[in-house]
């Protein structure tokens, strides 16, 4: 890879706890070496993907799910992306009034029939975003970037 890492971050942060996790995230992809392309879910699409040396998908939870708009990200790229043999290394932030289990059920089979790989295990975080959420999704951005820009999950 030329240059730093750039890591597509898909967030529908329409919460106060999406909004602060989304903004860690990104200073953690920046320390680990990477550059962050923040995308509301409607501007994101496969050539934000393809341009990506990988992706975190950031949303609520919403009535056990994935945000709406988070589904239709994945629903505009999935078949462009299995056809074309696009693969990115994936992370999955869900924030949760709820256990925020459901969603994270939601998105797996999508991102196994992408064959986009989850390195990190996704991280749950159950609103209102406690400082120690904050600082999970600092590491998390920053070990993403720093496993991209090392080769380990690309």
């Amino acid at each position: 890879m030329n240059g730093p890492p750039r890591i597509l971050v898909v967030s529908h942060p329409r919460s106060t706890s999406t909004r602060a996790v989304t903004e860690r995230l990104v200073a953690g992809i920046a320390e680990g070496g990477g550059i962050a392309d923040v995308r509301e879910p409607p501007a994101a699409d496969l050539d934000a993907v393809t341009a990506a040396g990988a992706v975190v998908l950031v949303g609520p939870e919403y009535f056990g799910y994935m945000s709406g708009l988070v589904k239709d990200f994945l629903e505009r790229v999935y078949d462009p992306a299995r056809e074309r043999g696009v693969v990115r290394p994936c992370a999955v932030v869900v924030t949760a009034g709820n256990d925020g289990e459901g969603a994270l059920r939601s998105v797996e089979p999508i991102l196994t029939g992408l064959h986009w790989r989850n390195p990190l295990p996704p991280l749950l975080v159950r609103s209102p975003a406690a400082e120690a959420d904050l600082e999970r999704a600092f590491e998390l951005g920053a070990t993403l970037a720093a496993g991209v820009e090392a080769g380990i999950f690309g």
